[in-house]
C-alpha cells in the first residue's frame, strides 16, 4: 500500500478487470510509489492518461519498465498475455483526428490479451469509405465506434451490423462541437436500438464495456 493510493488488487476476481491507474492530477512520484508496489507484488498494471512530461518525469528504470505509447497516453507494467484467437472485436475510427481515443481502446483490450481489428478514417463525410469495408466490420460480435463532431457515424453504423455497438464521442471538432457534448448528445439521442455511449474520450470505458460484453459470451 503507497502512502496516498490503496490499489485494488482482487477486483479482477471480483468483476474481471483490473484496476486502472488514472495518472491525471498524479504526481510522479505517487506513480512511482504505484509502480513500486505493483512491481513488488509481480502484479501487471494499466495506467491511462499519463501525458508525455509526466512519463519523462519518471526515474529511468521507472520509465523502462513501462511500455509507454505517447498516442494513447496508456503505459503497461508487466507482461500481457498473446492473443490466441482471431479479433472479436471491431474498432472504428470517424477520422484521423480520433485515433488517440481509439488508440486507448486497442491498448485496453490488448492489456487482456484481446487482439482489435482497426477500421480507421471511415466517417460519414465519405460513406463510401465505411461502406467499402461493411462486411469485414459487420463480422465482429462487438463494435466500437469513435466520433467527434456531430457524432453521426455510431448511428449509421448500427444500423448495418448485428452486434453491440458501442459509441465513443470524442472532443474531435470546432465550435458547437462543444468538447464533444454535441456527438455525445447525438449518440443518445440515436433512433438506432441498443447502442451504446460511454462518456467523451473514455476510451478505456468503451475497452471495458467490449470486455464485459465478451465475457458475457464466454464458455464457462
Amino acid at each position: 500500500m503507497t502512502e496516498d493510493a490503496v490499489l485494488d488488487w482482487d477486483r479482477r476476481r471480483r468483476v474481471g478487470l483490473d484496476e486502472a491507474i488514472l495518472c491525471a492530477g498524479k504526481s510522479a512520484g505517487q506513480i512511482a510509489d504505484i509502480l513500486d508496489e505493483a512491481t513488488e507484488k509481480r502484479r501487471p498494471l494499466l495506467f491511462t492518461r499519463l501525458d508525455p512530461d509526466s512519463h519523462a518525469a519518471l526515474a529511468p528504470h521507472h520509465q523502462a519498465a513501462l511500455d509507454y505509447d505517447p498516442m494513447s497516453r496508456t503505459a503497461i507494467l508487466g507482461d500481457v498475455p498473446a492473443p490466441d484467437h482471431a479479433p472479436q472485436v471491431a474498432v472504428v475510427t470517424a477520422g484521423t483526428s480520433d485515433l488517440p481515443m481509439t488508440r486507448e481502446v486497442v491498448r485496453t483490450l490488448g492489456y487482456y490479451g484481446e487482439p482489435a481489428a482497426e477500421y480507421a478514417d471511415v466517417g460519414v463525410a465519405g460513406l463510401h469509405r465505411l461502406l467499402d469495408r461493411i462486411e469485414a466490420i459487420r463480422a465482429h460480435p462487438v463494435i466500437v465506434v469513435a466520433a467527434g463532431m456531430d457524432g453521426a457515424l455510431p448511428s449509421v453504423l448500427a444500423g448495418l451490423v448485428p452486434g453491440l455497438v458501442i459509441a465513443l464521442p470524442t472532443s474531435t471538432g470546432y465550435g458547437a462541437a462543444r468538447g464533444g457534448e454535441t456527438a455525445m448528445a447525438a449518440m443518445l439521442t440515436s433512433c438506432a436500438p441498443g447502442l451504446v455511449v460511454v462518456n467523451i474520450d473514455n476510451g478505456y470505458g468503451a475497452a471495458c464495456a467490449a470486455l464485459r460484453a465478451l465475457h458475457l459470451t464466454a464458455p464457462r
